[in-house]
This record gives structure tokens, C-alpha cells and sequence, in this order.
């Protein structure tokens, strides 16, 4: 008799991936969890014994099996209202989370959703501010560009001048990355990881995935405890061979 080797894969490190935390309602990317919401899904996870950490120290806990309990949050593009209103819940449900920003834009909006509306982005102060707070602050490109789709000069400033500005604004080079509309390809990931990145997010990058193509699950307004459940169990079913534990030599990168 036969052994299936996909049986003794370990389930990968979860990841749950926000947006914006504010009003919901307006909101046609269906991206917004409202600050309510978010304290109800919070809740639903320390219930469960599991607590959100940032994207680093769990993929170090899971490099070293140690990362039951661990989940991973993630909120993208870097909204003002991060600091105003997911990060009193955060603290309030003893979580700390990894925000990926765009030190191209700081203190504008997003204008590169077309359909609106729009919403204000952190600005230096307020990135520094969620740093010291405990936050994990990773690079989501300089200017939300599809990676995919930039000549090499464009991919360098995405990638390697996002993360020299965050180092020049926190003080610490991220260890992060977070692709742009979820989107990447081989060069993008090889930018990235030239970089000098340890590791890069996606949202669904299938048998591509690996520490430069992180798998993880976008959680909406409309996730409660029995969506939560069944998003549970299609992560604990997801084996993925060519996703292996991240080594990370150390969580942050000292000025030099």
C-alpha cells in the first residue's frame, strides 16, 4: 500500500486580509469591514483560542510548528482610519496585525479605485504611529501599481524605493510585501525578493504559492460566525506543496 504525501502536509499559516474599517455601506469593492464588525470577528477568533499576529511572527511560529492558535492580519492599502478605528479593537482583543502601505501616497486617497469613494490614507505621522503601536508596516508598492504590468525601471521604484522610503520613515526596512491588486507573475516575485524582502502576500496564487506568493482569505462586512466557519475549513483543507515555512532571520531590520 501506497502513501499519500499530501496527507502529512501541515495546513499553511492562515491569513485573513482587510481593507478599510469604516462605513460599509458605500462601498461598491465590498472591501470596508465596519469597526463593529471587526470587534465581532475579533471576538469569534479569541473564542475559537486563536489570536491575530502580525504576518512575521507567524510565519516564524510556523517555521517553527509552533504557530497553532496564530492567524495572521493583514489590512491593505493603508487607511487613515486604521489608526481611528481597527486599531482600538486590535488592542482590545489583544491583537497586533501587519498594515501594508504606500509611501508614494501617503496623506492622499485612493485614487486608483476608479467607482470610488474616496478615502483618506495615512500620512507619515500616522504610519510612525501605528509602528510604534506594535505594528507590522510592510510595503504594498509606491503607488498601488499592477506589478505585473511595469517596465523594470517602474518595478525598482514599486519595490525597492517603496521599501528604502519606509526605512527612511519607521526607521526599520519591512520585511513584507503585499502585491498590488492581488495580481503578480515570476519577474514580479523575482523583483520582490531581490528587493530584499523576506516575504509577499497574494490573495489566491494557487500551485504558485510560496513565501513570495502567500495565500490568504479576505474577510468582508458580511462575515459572521457561520461564513467565518466554513472560510475556517477551506483553509484547513488547503495543502499546498509549494508553500514551505518562511525563515526569517529576525522580525525587523535594524538602520544601518
Amino acid at each position: 500500500m501506497t502513501t499519500d504525501p499530501t496527507t502529512n502536509r501541515r495546513p499553511q499559516p492562515w491569513i485573513w486580509m482587510y481593507h478599510a474599517v469604516g462605513d460599509p455601506t458605500d462601498d461598491p469593492y465590498g472591501i470596508t469591514v465596519g469597526p463593529g464588525r471587526l470587534d465581532h470577528q475579533l471576538r469569534l477568533l479569541r473564542d475559537r483560542g486563536l489570536r491575530g499576529v502580525t504576518v512575521s511572527r507567524l510565519l516564524r511560529a510556523h517555521a517553527e510548528g509552533r504557530d497553532h492558535g496564530l492567524v495572521g492580519l493583514t489590512f491593505d492599502d493603508g487607511y487613515a482610519d486604521f489608526t481611528a478605528s481597527a486599531l482600538p479593537v486590535l488592542r482590545r482583543h489583544g491583537c497586533s496585525a501587519t498594515l501594508f502601505v504606500l509611501p508614494g501616497r501617503t496623506g492622499g486617497v485612493n485614487v486608483w479605485d476608479p467607482e470610488g469613494p474616496r478615502r483618506p490614507l495615512l500620512d507619515a505621522d500616522g504610519i510612525r504611529g501605528a509602528a510604534r503601536a506594535g505594528v507590522e508596516i510592510g510595503s504594498h508598492g509606491l503607488l498601488h501599481r499592477d506589478l505585473t504590468t511595469l517596465d523594470d525601471g517602474d518595478l525598482r521604484e514599486e519595490t525597492v524605493r517603496s521599501r528604502e522610503l519606509l526605512r527612511e520613515l519607521t526607521g526599520t526596512a519591512p520585511a513584507g510585501f503585499c502585491y498590488p491588486y492581488g495580481t503578480f507573475d515570476a519577474r514580479a516575485a523575482d523583483a520582490v525578493r531581490a528587493a530584499g524582502y523576506a516575504y509577499a502576500c497574494a490573495i489566491d496564487p494557487g500551485p504558485a504559492a510560496g513565501p513570495y506568493a502567500l495565500p490568504r482569505t479576505h474577510i468582508s462586512h458580511a462575515d459572521r460566525r457561520g461564513r467565518l466557519a466554513v472560510k475556517g475549513l477551506r483553509h484547513r483543507l488547503r495543502r499546498l506543496p509549494g508553500l514551505r515555512p518562511v525563515r526569517l532571520p529576525a522580525l525587523q531590520e535594524p538602520v544601518r
